[in-house]
Formats: structure tokens, sequence, C-alpha cells
């Protein structure tokens, strides 16, 4: 609470301008500096309170089981919380690193946590791996770059890179950098890891992964590319690179969200998948598109930290987490399934919630920037990723149609295995996870019917994306955004595409619940789209060698959508 609280209050001074912070007074000179800079802009003081929050959101939930915790989960999930926070508000590239390595050192021990079960060792083992590659490719790009400027801040290297046009080497060090935070951030092929680590984490630490540390890795990406690599890399070559990117990632993690019966693989592709479309937003590269990506991301935050919390109910109530094997089991629950179904049509992007918003701004500023098809990109993912969670809610308190078959083939994750996390599973839901549960959705709610949110996100956006603003307060010469200010506002458009892709949900959730009445479309047209979904399904094998191969795919494809259009 007291760190969550700070952060407001830090949130609070950065309307005035960037808070700098030069540790031990050791201040540039002459445009040199070997201090270390803490700098708290509206985005990056947004993003440690939603870390704040998140964390307290988690801590009070788990409060039933952790008689039963030994002591260092709690240290952990603190220690995580560090590494969050810092990385938001560094302003130095190599100190980015640093919290970016304490956070994912604490998040490995974390994800293994019940280190009984030889699954959560491997689940752990993989996200270590895959996401130690990164940074260390990450830490190359940055001694590339230290090599050639003798700079580590963001402002004092980007003032010192500006001086000599693009080659080879802030090539290279661009997509090693960017290499890092694009795993931590679960982007497409870099994705592999996520839903295995959130198949094995404790609850609680599902909602600081889905909802806060893979939006970090987007943070860190856009706001490197912003402050030190857009004025030598053409806009036209990243706007490129982020749309390719964004598009491939919401619709692999859509088609894998909704092929998914185990309920924590099925949020964790989700997460991929809004990933996808944050990054599109991001990618515009303008005001506009930022505030929107930047609105959609505190909005999935609250109502996939609700449901994933509700996961963790699901969990230690009934003893599975497999929407099949829990076919009308909680019929009983009262106030439960309609959360649920809430917050799903919330994922899809129902107006008035924060989510439908940032979604709204978001289509609107990609098919400005030159993807006319970004709208339709996402209602579709929005759309997909709200039929599974509904289809999963209408399973599990209702019943709704007819009862699945409970084999599984070998593509398949079940989740009826997975141990509750209580000591005995409950007969009631106790307030400490209910409350959470109810406050976050009220926040997502919030998020977009307040007034004054569009016009902080719009503002905040704008100094994200003017470089100036951001040097200039490191250095000590001051720029403030130019132009009239963004606002993320509700559009006639927006909301009926929201309505849309809601209405869609519903729709596809009722197919799914009842496709034994419909006709069998696994043949004729059908054929390639079903045969292409198995395939999709097989490369997610689950082997970290598998995993490592695709990084290294991932990095070659980003060099050559960088490299090739400099050539």
């Amino acid at each position: 609470m007291a760190v969550a609280g700070i952060d407001v209050a830090l949130l609070r001074a950065t309307s005035a301008g960037p808070v700098v912070t030069w540790t031990s007074g050791w201040s540039p000179a002459g445009g040199f500096g070997v201090g270390v800079a803490l700098v708290a802009d509206p985005l990056g003081a947004g993003a440690a309170t939603v870390a704040g929050l998140l964390t307290v959101a988690a801590l009070v939930f788990g409060w039933r089981f952790f008689d039963s915790a030994e002591a260092h989960f709690h240290a952990l999930m603190l220690l995580f919380l560090a590494g969050m926070t810092g990385f938001a508000l560094s302003g130095d590239l190599f100190d980015m690193f640093v919290f970016f390595e304490l956070m994912g050192a604490v998040a490995y021990a974390l994800t293994g946590f019940k280190i009984e079960d030889p699954s959560a060792v491997q689940g752990a083992l993989t996200f270590g791996i895959v996401n130690s590659l990164g940074a260390y490719l990450t830490l190359t790009g940055i001694g590339l770059l230290y090599g050639r400027s003798g700079q580590l801040g963001l402002a004092p290297l980007a003032a010192a890179l500006a001086e000599h046009p693009a080659d080879a080497l802030v090539v290279t060090a661009f997509v090693l950098v960017v290499t890092g935070f694009l795993v931590k951030a679960a982007v497409v092929p870099f994705h592999f890891w996520l839903d295995d680590a959130h198949a094995v984490a404790p609850t609680p630490v599902c909602v600081l992964f889905s909802g806060i540390m893979v939006v970090l890795g987007v943070y860190g990406t856009f706001r490197v590319s912003t402050v030190v690599f857009e004025p030598l890399l053409p806009h036209a070559d990243l706007h490129r690179l982020f749309l390719v990117l964004g598009t491939l990632t919401a619709l692999v993690g859509a088609a894998m969200c909704f092929l998914q019966r185990h309920l924590k693989r099925l949020l964790a592709y989700s997460t991929i998948a809004h990933v996808g479309l944050f990054v599109t937003a991001f990618g515009t590269l303008d005001a506009e598109g930022t505030a929107g990506g930047a609105l959609y991301a505190a909005g999935h935050a609250a109502i996939k930290a609700a449901l994933f919390l509700m996961a963790g109910v699901i969990l230690n109530r009934y003893g599975s987490v497999d929407e099949v094997d829990l076919h009308g089991r909680g019929r009983r629950a009262r106030l439960l399934p309609w959360l649920m179904l809430a917050a799903g049509l919330a994922l899809a992007g129902l107006p008035p919630f924060g989510t439908g918003l940032g979604k709204a701004v978001a289509e609107e500023a990609v098919a400005k920037a030159g993807a006319p098809w970004g709208p339709t990109l996402f209602v579709l993912v929005s759309a997909l990723t709200g039929a599974a969670v509904l289809r999963a809610a209408a399973r599990i308190y209702f019943g709704a149609g007819a009862r699945p078959e409970k084999h599984t083939d070998e593509q398949d994750t079940s989740g009826s295995e997975e141990e509750p996390e209580v000591e005995g599973l409950l007969q009631r839901v106790p307030l400490t996870m209910l409350v959470p549960i109810v406050l976050l959705l009220l926040t997502g709610l919030g998020l977009g019917v307040v007034p004054a949110v569009p016009v902080w996100f719009g503002a905040a956006a704008d100094r994200f994306v003017e470089r100036g603003s951001f040097v200039g307060a490191v250095l000590g010469t001051p720029v403030a955004p130019a132009g009239p200010p963004t606002e993320a506002t509700w559009t006639a458009a927006g909301v009926a595409l929201g309505l849309l892709s809601s209405v869609l949900a519903g729709l596809i959730a009722l197919a799914a619940l009842h496709r034994d009445r419909l006709p069998d479309a696994s043949g004729g047209l059908a054929r390639p789209f079903v045969a292409g979904l198995a395939g999709l399904r097989r490369l997610h094998s689950g082997h970290v060698g598998d995993y490592v191969t695709w990084l290294l795919v991932g990095v070659a494809a980003l060099g050559a959508l960088v490299a090739l259009p400099l050539r």
C-alpha cells in the first residue's frame, strides 16, 4: 500500500512535466554524464502505479492461503514490485537492463514456487532460459551503443547518436536491445514461454505477469525506440515493423486463446492477443495511437487481473481449471457468474469499459496511420478473446451446451490435475478474494466513464511521443509538447465497433457451446483453415529447444524488417 501511495503521489507530480532525479547528484555536464537518472513522466509513473495497485490486489487475494506459504513468497513479490517500478522509472538504458533482470529472476522463482510440482519447475526453466537469452541479447546491444557513444543514459545516448547517421551497428544494436523487451512482452515469435509460465504460477503471480509485466515489455520497447532510435531510423520502417509484429501477435494469440480449455492458458493467450493490439497501437508512433494503446493496456490490466483472480477462485473452489471438467459445477454460485460474464464482455471491448474506450481510440489511430484494416483486426481479436471467456463462464456456471467429452488429445492441456492453492477446497468465497475482483472490474469500468481519463491519457501520450520533452527534462532544457493536446475520447464509430465486437463475442461463444448442432465444417473450404490451426498448436510444443530456435528466428526477422529498407 505504501509503494502504491507513493506512486500515486509521483504520478500527480508529473502533471507539470517529467520529474528527474540524479542519484547522488551526478547530473551531466557539457552533454556528458556518468550518473544514473530516474525519470518519471506520466506513462512511466502510471505503469509504476499499476504495478503497485495490482500487487496490493494480488496480496489481498492471497491472504487466505498465505498461512501455508513460506515467508519468502512475500519477499519475492515485493522484489518483483521493486524490479517493475525501477524499470518503469529508469532513465538509463543499462539500469533498465538491471531492473529488467531483477524482475526476471524473481519471476522465474515465483513461477516455480511450487517446487514439488515437476510441471512448475519445467515452466520456470522454460521461462528463465528464453527470457535470459533475450536479456543477454539486450545487454549485447547496450554494449554496442556504449562503444559507439560512451553513454548509457537514454537522453545523453540519444544526443550522442543523433550526431551520426544510422549504420549497420546502430541497426544491429536496435534489434538486439528491443529483442529482450519483446521477449518479456511475449510478442510473436518470442511468446512461447508465456502460457507455460501462467499455467503453473500461483494465481497472484499470474495477475502481475499478465496485468503489468508484459505491458512493461511493450513500454520498454517504445520508450527506447522513441527516445533513442526514432530520429535515426526511418519512421515508416519502424511503423511497418511494429504493425507486422502486432498484427501477427494479435492473430496468433486470439486463435490459440479460443482453442484452450485450461482457463489459465486461455487467459495467457488472451494476453498475447491483446499485447499484439497494444503493439499495433503504439506502433503508429503518434500521440493518438499511444493514448489509445496506453488506455487499452490500463483497462486490460484491471480486467485481466480480475479474470485471473476468478480463475483462482474456481481452482480453489472446485479443484480444477478445466472448463470441460467443470461443466455445470458452478450452478449454485450467485455473484461470480455475472462478474465473469461482465469481464468477458469488457475484454471484447464493450462500452463503456476502459478496454472499449482504449480499443476505440487505438483502432481509429491505426486506421489513420495507414492501415485501414486495423479496426477489423481489433474487432476480430477482441471478439475471439471475449468469446473464449464467455464460453467458459457459460459452461462452468450455467451448464450451457451439451456436456463435452473429457478426453484430451496430445495437443490439449486440460487443467483438471491442477492442485488448489488452499488447504482443502473453499466452501464459500471469502471477502479477501471477492473484494479485489469487484474493485478491479469497477476500475476497468471507471476508466471508460470518468471524464478526466481521456484528457489525462491524451496529455501523457503527447509527452511520451515528444522525445524532446524527455531528453530536455533530463539534460536541463525542458521542452513542452507542441501542437494541440490529444484527447482519447469516445466516438460514434468507436462505440459501434465496441458493440459489434461484443455481439460477435456472444455469437461465437454460443456457436462454440452448441457446435454439435452445427454442420460439420472440418472439410471442404474449411479444411486448410483447420489444418492451419492444428499446425499452429503443434508449434507450441512445450520443448524449450524449439522456443530458443524461434527466438533466433525472431531476431533474424527483426533484423530483416529493419535493415532491408535501409539498403
